[in-house]
């Protein structure tokens, strides 16, 4: 990645992962991942209270004074402010296809080049006219890549601030999986377009939330919303979801909805937190035992203490700790560091979800034991590898 993809996207989330100033600025990522240099310039400027800006390991995070990495640890839900969705691009009212037969999308709906979002007939919906059965996946299985063209919606949601995303042609002889996905502290949800677009690709309909509390109100109200839809015979989406068996996953803050949302709401059964962890002693402990969860965290993160004692105290919980190794030098935190899981480690989150949602059970082979694709593996289309532990499985 990247350097200034590192410095924006995390200086921006970060500053309101640790209550740095003022919380509401964004960091929005163009189409090619790339962070305008007037958001980062104005996100700095906007820390204008040097008493309530906490020490970070990012150079300059909180203005030219030295800073050390050893003081920094997420904050809790009360900390954090909304950030504004008011930049997102006005869209149509419709929140879905108005059937599963004629779903299209305008031009700029489309998520991914003809390389790499492709449907086979094997993918098309079936004419069966029996209830949906199972969870709908892409038969392309390569996680690295977008397998199905998408519809991407902005400002909608129980909010209408939110994203919502799901493949061109929905399936009528089996049910979506659901992922809802949390933005870091301070973040609009469009920046994580590309972890998006990738998990709707797959088969899953994603909801964005605007804005992650971390204590799972947000994501609560997405699944009721989508709940809603899936009970009007006269929506889309009608009977098409699977709710019982919810994946939520996100960035920093977004982690800590996640993990919230997994203790808290009895429809979520699994939670990937991207570099993230609770700092007052983890709370994936609390988990129900038939729950799952994943901590994903940078080799440099500043999340890293917090996600390795959330993985430690969870003692009876099915979950892993998932580390990127050997990242750029050259990018503002000298390796893989509090951006790296949403982008260049989310290949990890589309197999995770599609192992715990999707079934694919074979896919525990990657992430447990002692080698395997996400245990010892070479991040695939970037460099370093993966180290992971599991336990419980």
């Amino acid at each position: 990645m990247k350097s200034k993809i590192f410095k924006g996207v995390i200086l921006a989330s970060a500053i309101a992962f640790i209550n740095c100033g003022d919380d509401s600025a964004t960091s929005p990522l163009s189409s090619t991942g790339d962070i305008s240099s007037s958001s980062i310039e104005s996100t700095a400027e906007s820390s204008s209270s040097d008493d309530k800006c906490l020490a970070s390991s990012l150079p300059n995070a909180c203005g030219d004074a030295p800073v050390s990495s050893s003081d920094i640890a997420p904050t809790s839900s009360s900390e954090i402010a909304p950030a504004s969705s008011s930049d997102e691009a006005p869209v149509s009212s419709a929140d879905a296809p108005s059937s599963s037969s004629d779903v299209q999308s305008s031009s700029g709906d489309v998520a991914s080049s003809s390389s790499e979002a492709q449907s086979s007939s094997s993918e098309q919906v079936s004419s069966s006219s029996e209830a949906p059965k199972g969870i709908f996946l892409a038969s392309g299985k390569e996680e690295e890549k977008d397998q199905l063209k998408v519809v991407y919606k902005t400002n909608t949601g129980w909010d209408n601030k939110g994203i919502l995303a799901y493949p061109e042609q929905l399936s009528s002889d089996q049910k979506h999986g659901v992922v809802v996905w949390g933005p870091g502290g301070g973040t609009e949800p469009g920046a994580y377009e590309g972890m998006i677009r990738r998990l709707a690709s797959h088969g899953f309909v994603v909801i964005a939330l605007s804005v992650s509390p971390g204590d799972a109100t947000q994501a609560s109200k997405a699944i009721d919303w989508l709940e809603n839809k899936n009970k009007d015979s006269n929506d889309p989406f009608y009977q098409k979801l699977e709710l019982t068996k919810v994946g939520c996953s996100g960035h920093s803050m977004g982690g800590l909805e996640s993990e919230q949302a997994a203790i808290k709401d009895k429809r979520v059964f699994t939670a990937f937190l991207n570099n993230s962890g609770d700092k007052n002693g983890g709370v994936i402990k609390n988990f129900p035992k038939e729950k799952t969860a994943a901590v994903l965290y940078g080799e440099v993160g500043m999340e890293k203490p917090n996600a390795i004692k959330d993985y430690e105290t969870a003692t009876d919980i099915k979950s892993c700790l998932i580390e990127m190794t050997g990242g750029p030098k050259n990018n503002s935190e000298g390796g893989y560091g509090h951006g790296s899981g949403s982008w260049d480690g989310m290949a990890a989150t589309i197999a995770w979800m599609r192992w715990q949602l999707g079934g694919e059970n074979e896919r525990q082979a990657d992430f447990v034991g002692t080698t395997g694709k996400y245990i010892d593996g070479s991040i695939i289309g970037k460099q370093g590898k993966w180290k992971t532990q599991c336990k419980n499985f």
